[in-house]
């Protein structure tokens, strides 16, 4: 175990991951998982109350809610085994800005579009950070040549693309935060990330 928590390194991931499991089991109690208000009560993203009532703190809240176990638990396996490598690669500090502006960024996306088409969506969860994450990761292995850690450009990419298929075929699946987390994930990480150098070769002249 001492060995797994040294290699994997990953506080910030581990930490989000937490809290999810934490807020989705306090909503749960409180009849999250059957009763819609609630999630709402708690931070869900609606469109009229952030677009008359101006709540805009909820395009955060609502990324830390979920309607329920699979739902859950889809994301955060997801997040367990990518968000790691990402970590890895930017930091812990520029990996935690990096998973709040992604939940901030494709909340106000899906806000947007249900906005521009006059939609009344109730709507939570970490869908958008993971797909973000994601992004995020093919920029690293696009500066990586293609490969980092475990992963491979061309086995990420199939992945990606099949997670977006799924919600593109599934119902009551918001895709605006899907496809917005890839690209958000994938310009973030352009800013922030920087491919350490690599040293060659040393010589020792004494």
């Amino acid at each position: 175990m001492e060995l797994y928590r040294r290699s994997r390194n990953a506080p910030v991931t581990d930490w989000m991951i937490l809290i999810n499991v934490l807020v989705f089991l306090y909503t749960a109690l409180r009849g999250g998982m059957s009763d819609n208000d609630i999630l709402l009560r708690y931070g869900a993203s609606y469109t009229p109350y952030i677009f008359e009532k101006h709540e805009y703190w909820r395009l955060l809240t609502a990324a830390f809610l979920h309607f329920g176990i699979r739902h859950l638990g889809n994301n955060m396996l997801v997040l367990f085994v990518t968000g790691d490598s990402l970590e890895h690669a930017l930091g812990h500090v520029k990996y935690l800005v990096f998973y709040l502006l992604s939940a901030v960024g494709t909340s106000a996306c899906s806000y947007a579009v249900e906005v521009w088409m006059r939609r009344e969506v109730l709507s939570a969860g970490a869908s958008g950070v993971v797909f973000a994450v994601l992004g995020g990761l093919i920029w690293v292995l696009i500066r990586n040549r293609g490969r980092f850690e475990e992963f491979r450009i061309r086995n990420l990419l199939f992945f990606s693309g099949l997670m977006l298929l799924g919600g593109f075929i599934s119902e009551e699946v918001d895709n605006v935060a899907h496809t917005s987390g890839l690209l958000i994930g994938f310009l973030l990480a352009v800013v922030l990330y920087r491919r350490p150098a690599v040293t060659l070769f040393s010589t020792d002249m004494t």
